[in-house]
């Protein structure tokens, strides 16, 4: 299939209704306010780009490229990072709905995760290295055989990690969050 290629565009309240993204080639683009929940972006390659206001909600991003992309403001309930393509793969978060997404497996070191709800996000087998969870919502998040070495969870709250089962080294908590650290040994910490 042939690559359709956008440079420094803006794409403001585009509906993916009826349209088909796949292998599009974006640099450098900006889409504003736009519906895209359950589209197929299977393919299409992102390369510095931000999304702003958008509805990426369930949206189909097998072997999709996310190089150093910016999600502001945007829904992203259920979509499976996990499916892109991990060469370069980059991406920040910032005031986004992260809901029942997943991330197994991705290499995702100094990711900002900031005012972001993350409930029920699957973290499995994930690199989080010097992440920062400001002030985001992990409940319900999965955390399991994840690498979380320097992360930031000082405002994040309701997390749930088992420090026998990640790697916490040099991991930043605040002191109430630290009962997320113990969940698992029934503790009554008062």
């Amino acid at each position: 299939m042939e690559t359709t290629y956008h440079d420094n565009q803006t794409f403001d309240k585009f509906s993916l209704a009826g349209n088909d993204l796949r292998h599009h080639e974006f640099e450098q683009c900006r889409f504003q306010s736009c519906e895209w929940a359950e589209g197929n972006l299977s393919g299409c390659r992102f390369l510095e780009c931000e999304f702003v206001g958008c509805n990426l909600a369930m949206a189909k991003l097998t072997q999709a490229t996310l190089q150093d992309v910016t999600f502001r403001d945007c829904k992203l309930t259920g979509v499976d990072f996990s499916q892109c393509a991990d060469l370069l793969f980059e991406v920040r978060f910032e005031n986004c709905q992260l809901d029942y997404a997943s991330f197994e497996g991705k290499k995702m070191a100094k990711t900002p995760f900031l005012n972001t709800s993350l409930k029920n996000v699957a973290f499995a087998k994930t690199t989080l290295d010097k992440a920062r969870f400001e002030n985001s919502d992990l409940a319900g998040a999965v955390f399991e055989r994840t690498s979380l070495k320097g992360a930031d969870f000082l405002t994040a709250f309701n997390y749930r990690i088992d420090p026998e089962e990640n790697d916490l080294r040099k991991a930043r908590f605040s002191q109430h969050g630290v009962a997320g650290l113990l969940a698992k040994y029934d503790l009554r910490i008062e």
